[in-house]
């Protein structure tokens, strides 16, 4: 927040800082860089038939189109995948993967 008694020039860098801060831009531009990372790991196949959902206690949810993929990146994948995500966005903190069956498109 602006020092209401501060009166003149400030640091750009401050400025714009506080602009990111007020229009959520940090968290969008986090989102892009987890998407980015979890087309990666997941692969072309699965790219289009899964949906990230939010973080909400450091689990990532993620809607899945059909009961097997469910199965199948649950069961066999997801410490692939949640090692894929830390990699490529350290500072996610994403501790665990929630997959549920539900619709992705867009």
């Amino acid at each position: 927040m602006p020092n209401p008694e501060h009166r003149g020039p400030r640091p750009l860098s401050d400025v714009l800082g506080e602009l990111f801060a007020l229009r959520g831009y940090g968290r969008i531009h986090a989102m892009l860089a987890l998407q980015a990372a979890w087309d990666a790991a997941v692969g072309e196949a699965y790219r289009a038939r899964t949906r990230l959902g939010e973080v909400r206690r450091g689990t990532l949810n993620v809607t899945v189109d059909h009961p097997a993929l469910l199965e199948e990146l649950s069961a066999y994948r997801k410490g692939e995948l949640l090692q894929a995500l830390r990699d490529a966005c350290p500072g996610s903190k994403i501790e665990d993967l929630r997959f549920r069956i539900g619709s992705v498109d867009s």
